[in-house]
């Protein structure tokens, strides 16, 4: 059997297994091509008979389709090793620490999305929103990191770009899961600037990013930058308030006894956990605040360890509360 005659009979088999047909075209003009044709119908008749279900079917695809988007042309890429890891970071500490902080940070948020999206009809219905804006915000985070992740390893370039487009998404939501907590009733009417509550907090947010991407692109002074982000963060503390004070925004006595430990623990979130985004800041090559050769990977190890400690724990606490406060209602 020839090269060719083999090859005729290998797509037979495949596409007759499939419940499709082949057919060879053949003539003086045209020898070497060939006509495929698949039929739809007996195609989902064989998937039924074989006990292919719609969803692994779907997931088939996914996984396949995946894949594809994945696959990127190495002609201007990075040289991969024997190990199947980049060059680049062998025998690099900073640059492999960078590396796996960005694959974890992806398949953490995705497994963090995925255990939010599992228990949102575990808790009561008034929390299930929070639920929701929590899978949201580690969901969108695990695609960028995905994204980051395939810069870093085929170009050896940390990503500002992929970063504050997360940011300018999931810092709002952030700041919209206090609320959809603790309830309406602990929202005050208090204004600042005209601005309630979560105008305070997406203003808040928007400035906080917004002069901070300024800042690290190079289009305004870093330190000014820093200062009037600052603000931003200020004024999401002044609404929301601190582990030891109601906030403009909140009043702490009506807040349900349940829920008075997330929503403190989401403040210390706010109010500590977010320092390790400006001592980040102070490494960004573009920056120079603190100017070392390995800026860009010091300033992505602690933006990605501060995303993960507060993305996902932001994620966690509020998901405790909320299971708390559903049992409480059980019980009564």
């Amino acid at each position: 059997m020839g090269r060719t005659d083999w090859y005729f009979t290998a797509i037979r088999s495949l596409f007759g297994q499939l419940g499709g047909s082949f057919v060879p075209l053949s003539s003086r003009k045209e020898k070497t091509k060939v006509y495929i044709r698949v039929k739809a119908e007996q195609g989902l008749r064989t998937m039924k008979e074989n006990k292919f279900s719609k969803t692994t079917s779907l997931l088939l695809v996914a996984t396949f389709a995946l894949a594809l988007a994945g696959s990127v042309s190495a002609a201007d890429t990075l040289p991969v090793g024997a190990n199947g890891l980049p060059e680049f970071i062998d025998g690099n500490t900073l640059e492999t620490m960078t590396f796996f902080l960005f694959f974890v940070g992806y398949i953490a948020m995705g497994a963090a999305f995925v255990f939010f999206m599992s228990e949102r009809n575990n808790v009561a219905p008034q929390y299930r929103t929070t639920m929701t804006i929590s899978a949201l915000i580690v969901g969108i985070a695990a695609f960028h990191y995905y994204y980051m992740r395939g810069v870093y390893a085929d170009y050896g370039t940390v990503s500002v770009e992929y970063r504050y487009m997360d940011w300018f998404i999931t810092v709002p939501l952030m700041a919209l899961k206090f609320p959809s907590l603790v309830g309406k009733g602990a929202i005050t009417d208090n204004k600042f600037a005209g601005l309630g509550f979560t105008g305070i907090c997406f203003t808040g947010a928007l400035i906080m990013i917004g002069f901070g991407y300024a800042g690290e692109a190079g289009l305004m002074n870093p330190i000014v930058a820093l200062l009037l982000g600052g603000m931003g963060w200020a004024m999401i503390i002044v609404a929301t308030g601190t582990p030891w004070s109601s906030g403009l925004g909140v009043d702490n006595s009506k807040i349900a006894s349940e829920l008075m430990w997330s929503a403190n623990a989401l403040r210390w979130f706010i109010v500590v956990g977010w320092v390790i985004y400006p001592l980040g800041y102070l490494f960004s090559p573009e920056v120079k605040l603190i100017e070392m050769d390995n800026g860009a990977e010091i300033m992505a190890v602690a933006y990605n360890i501060a995303d993960i400690i507060n993305k996902i724990g932001f994620g966690v606490v509020a998901w405790m509360g909320a299971k708390k406060a559903t049992e409480a209602l059980a019980a009564e």
